[in-house]
């Protein structure tokens, strides 16, 4: 689940069957917790966020349009199954700690250098 309009990077993996407005939108489909993880991480902010259009008062537009052009690394059940008990911890409570731990476990997934990771960082849009 994400909403139309933001500020920061908010996607929730959601299991509980939430109820949406018009002004939110839904990912369904095969490994969404891993989809989740990548949508919030820092490598989706530093590489992808600026495709989004910035609209006024530093608000950005998250329509499908625009993620439709994200190339995602595809991922085994197995991997995806991995993010759900830290997204569920994460969304439970979150901590600097719990959000480095998920981009740390997708840097190594897109097997990044170490310069790489550190040219990216951590980039936390809470």
């Amino acid at each position: 689940m994400y909403p139309n309009m933001t500020k920061y990077s908010p996607f929730y993996f959601d299991e509980k069957g939430f109820y949406q407005n018009d002004k939110s939108f839904m990912i369904t489909g095969a490994h969404v917790a891993y989809l989740t993880a990548f949508l919030n991480s820092s490598l989706f902010k530093f590489c992808f966020l600026n495709n989004f259009p910035e609209l006024q008062g530093g608000t950005r537009e998250l329509r499908k349009i625009f993620f439709d052009k994200i190339p995602v690394l595809k991922v085994s059940n197995e991997i995806n199954d991995s993010f759900i008990l830290v997204l569920k911890d994460i969304q439970n409570e979150y901590t600097k700690q719990k959000a480095q731990r998920i981009d740390s476990m997708l840097f190594d997934l897109y097997n990044l250098s170490q310069e790489e990771m550190k040219t990216i960082g951590f980039v936390e849009i809470i």
